[in-house]
């Protein structure tokens, strides 16, 4: 039976449990939850997530919340060994990184990306989303080094590391904003685009 994702498919959370999905080659059914679908047509969905969010993973009964955690358990269970290393010390290493990116670049982000793409340009706050922009490209300039000679972030080799910061990076290389040059960041990025699966489920118009 296909996994049940639950959530709207331009929500950057739920982009990650798709684009990981699509690389294991797992076969999901999605409905439009969140945002302007709401809640309502779904029943029980408090039930089933506490937090009134997306995505929820429906795994054969098995639920699951937190995009993060939901990625880490589809590589777990399908990919191990390729999305979910097998070698303690790489593993550990994609842990970081999508620890990070929950902990350090998504919220500069959202506020660049909700100022500039969900706020009337009446309604917005430049000073807020100048300063969330200078904090976003500090935390990527974090990256960007630590990317020189690797990759991808764990090394040679795309994993599950890859897909929370990868779906945050789409984002700063698409909005009107100024960057300044991250090389390594650029060429991971160009990596990431050449992947059919991050292009289909990432490379959405910004709404």
């Amino acid at each position: 039976m296909p996994a049940k994702i639950l959530g709207r498919k331009n929500s950057s959370n739920v982009m990650k449990v798709l684009w990981c999905c699509d690389e294991i080659g797992i076969a999901f059914d999605r409905l439009d939850v969140g945002g302007p679908f709401g809640y309502d047509h779904v029943e029980n969905y408090g039930a089933l997530n506490p937090n009134q969010r997306v995505p929820t993973l429906d795994d054969d009964g098995f639920i699951l919340w937190e995009s993060n955690v939901i990625v880490r358990y589809l590589a777990e269970k399908h990919s191990r060994g390729k999305l979910f290393p097998s070698d303690s010390e790489t593993r550990w290493e994609a842990e970081k990184w999508m620890d990070w990116q929950q902990t350090r670049i998504r919220a500069s982000m959202l506020i660049v990306f909700r100022g500039l793409i969900r706020t009337p340009p009446e309604d917005r706050d430049p000073e807020a989303i100048e300063n969330g922009r200078k904090a976003a490209a500090e935390a990527w300039g974090i990256l960007d080094r630590h990317l020189q000679g690797r990759n991808f972030v764990t090394g040679d080799e795309f994993t599950m590391g890859d897909i929370p910061v990868g779906s945050d990076v789409y984002r700063w290389f698409t909005l009107d904003i100024e960057r300044p040059p991250l090389p390594n960041l650029e060429e991971w990025y160009v990596r990431l685009c050449a992947r059919k699966p991050y292009r289909t489920h990432c490379m959405l118009p910004l709404t």
